[in-house]
């Protein structure tokens, strides 16, 4: 069974729909590859999902061991190479205005980040920076 349903709208623009629960989402190609740069770029949504998938992972680690992730935020800068044009590194900086005060919660943390299934998805050439601020 599919689980996402998309349709090219023109002028670089796709939408697709995420079928189990009807959330949508546009993409546009971004100013530097002929497009307008108005929603995320099919590259930003592989970038914005490596992040997201981290703190996924790590939420899931943090509720099995009863700690509130509140006040986790994260950056994620995508740089991509000229030619071929794809993804050259991603660089994710994790914040977190209150960690606890437990290192070994904390390397569990680090660890569920650095092995969720998108960290582990993506091409080896594409270079993953982490960097925890806690």
């Amino acid at each position: 069974m599919p689980t996402i349903k998309s349709s090219y709208l023109g002028n670089l623009r796709t939408q697709s729909e995420h079928l189990q629960s009807g959330t949508q989402l546009l993409t546009d190609a971004p100013i530097d590859n002929n497009g307008k740069g108005e929603a995320f770029s099919p590259t930003d949504l592989v970038a914005s999902a490596l992040g997201s998938c981290m703190v996924t992972i790590m939420g899931i680690v943090a509720d099995r061991e009863g700690v509130s992730l509140n006040g986790l935020t994260w950056q994620v800068t995508k740089i991509m190479q000229a030619s071929p044009r794809k993804i050259q590194e991603i660089v994710v900086d994790f914040e977190w205005d209150n960690p606890i005060d437990d290192s070994v919660f904390i390397q569990k943390l680090k660890n569920a980040a650095r092995t969720c299934p998108v960290a582990l998805s993506l091409d080896p050439a594409i270079k993953q920076t982490i960097n925890f601020k806690f």
